[in-house]
């Protein structure tokens, strides 16, 4: 089976194309699977992206997990010759990057260690949605998102560039095989169909 990622921050645009590819009937010949946290069944229920501690951190990371390795079973049940991930493993290890550089967690290591007891799905090529801060602040608020959540953190400009580093810096070797990096800042429209292009391209 071979793995596609589609990573970048919140509000990239990395649902609008996942949405897009089944539009054109992706499912048909590729296991579509969405974000994390869309298969958390109670908003309540999602671990806070800054958490208060490494301890909570690592509970947090379990819980994702569990959510992949069932992602893991069913794509594997569905047959099919690919898989598209709206996220992979490597946002998992990109967060804890991000929070080892600003409070000091020193998980990175451990949950690179914990990963190898775990069945997850290593993305072939991962497709990496750039978009710059004020693009993303911008897209939130055009949705009405920003008055009630005004200290969103995963827009914080330091966690964004520990964050992006991870993928597009290389500041430590992502799980995936390869990572392409997409300007993403345009027409959500136009991502969608450059994400199409390149999946269509790699699932031949």
């Amino acid at each position: 089976m071979k793995i596609i990622a589609v990573e970048g921050p919140s509000y990239a645009g990395k649902s609008t194309a996942i949405e897009h590819l089944r539009s054109r009937g992706i499912e048909r010949r590729a296991f579509v699977s969405d974000c994390y946290v869309r298969q958390i069944a109670h908003r309540d229920d999602i671990p806070p992206a800054r958490t208060e501690s490494a301890a909570a951190q690592l509970a947090a990371f379990e819980k994702f997990m569990a959510i992949e390795n069932t992602r893991v079973r069913a794509a594997l049940a569905s047959a099919k010759p690919v898989a598209v991930l709206d996220r992979s493993v490597d946002t998992l290890l990109a967060h804890a990057h991000a929070l080892d550089a600003l409070y000091g967690y020193d998980i990175h290591d451990q949950l690179r260690d914990r990963l190898q007891e775990l069945p997850f799905l290593r993305p072939d090529h991962t497709l990496y949605l750039d978009v710059p801060a004020e693009a993303l602040n911008l897209r939130r608020k055009l949705v009405g998102h920003a008055a009630t959540e005004s200290d969103y953190f995963l827009h914080d400009p330091a966690f964004l560039t520990h964050a992006r580093n991870y993928f597009v810096s290389r500041a430590r070797p992502p799980v995936s095989r390869e990572v392409i990096v997409l300007r993403a800042d345009t027409d959500p429209a136009d991502v969608a169909h450059a994400v199409e292009s390149l999946v269509t391209f790699w699932a031949r």
